[in-house]
């Protein structure tokens, strides 16, 4: 099938929103607690808008599936999903790691995903068996075939509490092993700089669709593999994610095992 017409579309939307999160960089006055450790801000929801507004002036038959709004369904067997602002906390300490993520699915299958960080403009997209591209040049995965080689980065859910030991026990032992692990907080950018080679592997847990619907294909796209810790297909409704540059993934999985 083509998408180029949605690519379009989603880069359009990723444009007008990343015009909202730059104007409001540094300059947020209003920050609302979801959760203990969770926040919204006004950039988010104006950001949300925005995107909403152009893929509804378009395809106004299409679900779509955001982060403040929740799911809207639509006639038509297309989700749209967004996540207007993946890195809220960074953006309201003004932390320039952040980005917007859009991804669309057909039939459950996520085929088309754009991830954009408006400040360094560096733009991911993929579409699904075309590859993928940052700011329109192919991207591919890092050829490092050992943990004890790679860079690796993660993040912490917002109920790390809940689960400590888990994560701090998969934490440790993945940072005895490897080269190094970073914690950028944006999932999306986490599994983009994974695609590109920048780190070898990126795990989590307790990510919503819209933190990895775009990066996971992008991911994959790239030459990735893209699974849960038990090394079972990774779908957007799965708790856990493992992206890897696929040469590390069966070391990766045994790393995660506990």
């Amino acid at each position: 099938m083509n998408f180029e017409p949605q690519k379009q579309l989603a880069l359009t939307a990723a444009e007008k929103g990343a015009r909202i999160l730059q104007s409001r960089f540094g300059k947020i006055s209003r920050i609302r607690k979801k959760a203990a450790q969770e926040i919204v801000t006004e950039a988010d929801t104006e950001s949300e808008k925005e995107i909403i507004a152009v893929i509804r002036n378009n395809f106004p038959e299409h679900g779509i599936l955001s982060e403040e709004c929740g799911l809207t369904t639509g006639s038509s067997e297309y989700r749209w999903i967004i996540d207007p602002l993946d890195g809220t906390v960074n953006f309201a300490h003004q932390v320039p790691i952040f980005c917007i993520s859009i991804a669309l699915s057909f039939k459950g299958a996520v085929v088309l995903g754009v991830v954009l960080n408006p400040l360094t403009g560096e733009l991911f997209s993929a579409v699904s068996g075309e590859g993928a591209q940052l700011n329109g040049l192919p991207i591919q995965v890092s050829s490092n075939a050992s943990v004890s080689e790679s860079l690796l980065v993660t993040g912490f859910p917002y109920n790390v509490n809940a689960i400590f030991d888990p994560v701090i026990t998969r934490y440790s032992t993945c940072l005895k092993t490897a080269q190094g692990i970073r914690r950028l907080g944006s999932a999306a950018l986490d599994l983009c700089y994974a695609a590109c080679g920048r780190f070898e592997g990126f795990w989590e847990q307790n990510l919503k669709p819209w933190d990895t619907a775009a990066g996971a294909l992008i991911a994959a796209e790239a030459g990735g593999r893209v699974t849960t810790f038990s090394h079972q297909p990774y779908a957007l409704d799965q708790i856990e994610i493992l992206a890897t540059n696929g040469h590390i993934h069966q070391e990766m999985i045994e790393l995660l095992r506990i």
